[in-house]
């Protein structure tokens, strides 16, 4: 079930992202910057979204937002255990449903070049690069 993420929800959000992102840390050297967002600020700004299970947990989750004329994605995350069930990519196209719903043609995002599962799975689900370049943090 897929709903808006509420303050009790910064927890479960948090460790999700720790969970998944933590694959990465070797090949980027670093905690990934998705992993150390404000998660309770975002929460608070009506931008996450969370996928939970019968119980309430978080499985997932998802932040966008309007950014000039699209909607943005900033970051999604599916815990490890529950991969490959279609949780992430339902998420996604909640964010691509809400973009329709508010009029905007496109959704934007960008993904680290060593994360090569996801340059794998976007073009998949439609996505098209459109630019690259160099971000600190």
């Amino acid at each position: 079930m897929i709903r808006r993420a509420v303050p009790d929800d910064v927890q479960g959000v948090r460790e999700c992202a720790e969970k998944a992102y933590q694959r990465y840390v070797a090949r980027l050297g670093r905690t990934p910057v998705p992993v150390t967002a404000d998660f309770a600020a975002q929460i608070a700004a009506g931008h996450v979204y969370v996928d939970a299970d019968e119980a309430g947990e978080v499985q997932g989750f998802i932040v966008f937002y309007p950014k000039e004329r699209h909607m943005f994605l900033e970051n999604v995350a599916v815990l490890p255990e529950v991969g490959g069930q279609g949780i992430g990519r339902g998420l996604i196209e909640y964010c691509e449903a809400a973009a329709r719903r508010t009029g905007m043609a496109a959704v934007h995002l960008y993904t680290n070049e060593v994360m090569t599962e996801n340059l794998e799975m976007y073009p998949h689900m439609g996505y098209i690069e459109f630019a690259r370049g160099r971000t600190t943090g």
